[in-house]
């Protein structure tokens, strides 16, 4: 009997232009600013190879130094301005849609479930992610 694999979806409109959230979600320099889900968590390295078969890596820690871990996976597709999907080091796959709309993009993010953690935790936490991406984008 084949296993149905569960799916999540967050999502946040940003104030700001399909461009310049490209830029904000891609370029390592920026997802180091904004990639956690709380204040006592950070990521103090990233890299990001955006081509398909290109990987990326963002070292997750919390501020204190009692845990962190590796968040990597290689590029699917890349279509600039519109669609990355990845597959996680864990095979779980990601797909994010970035909608422009006039001064604003809606970014749609849907993802493969982990057998671990409760769904709502692993909702909870990308969405803060994604909500912590929308208040850097939008402040910078």
């Amino acid at each position: 009997m084949e296993t149905q694999t569960q799916t999540i979806t967050v999502e946040n409109t940003v104030k700001a232009p399909v461009e310049k959230v490209w830029q904000f979600w891609t370029l390592p320099e920026h997802i180091t600013k904004w990639n956690n889900a709380s204040d006592d968590w950070h990521t103090p390295y990233a890299e990001n190879d955006l081509r398909v078969g290109g990987k990326f890596l963002s070292r997750m820690e919390a501020k204190d130094g009692s845990f962190g871990f590796d968040f990597w996976g290689v590029y699917d597709k890349v279509v600039t301005n519109e669609v990355i999907d990845y597959t996680m080091g864990d095979g779980r796959e990601v797909h994010i849609t970035f909608t422009p709309d006039g001064d604003e993009t809606k970014i749609v993010t849907t993802f493969e479930a982990e057998g671990t953690n409760p769904i709502e935790m692993q909702r909870g936490g990308w969405q803060a992610i994604l909500n912590n991406f929308k208040k850097y984008a939008e402040e910078n």
